[in-house]
């Protein structure tokens, strides 16, 4: 029987969690991390559009079972 989960998904890391707690909410989920990306958040300033603070976003690969 094939598996439902996707192959790849990302993982947001929330404001109000750790970088650890989301790998081992990845772990528990079957997926290991394959890439990490950074994407700013801008705002509007008093100069224009200023980096508020950075998303992290891990991408996971789907671990294969070894049955």
């Amino acid at each position: 029987m094939k598996s439902l989960q996707p192959k790849k998904k990302q993982f947001d890391v929330s404001d109000f969690e750790s970088l650890n707690d989301c790998l081992n909410q990845m772990q528990e989920q079957g997926y290991r991390p394959v890439r990490r990306m950074e994407k700013p958040i801008f705002k509007e300033g008093e100069k224009g559009l200023e980096v508020a603070r950075q998303s992290i976003i891990f991408e996971g690969k789907l671990i294969k079972s070894e049955r």
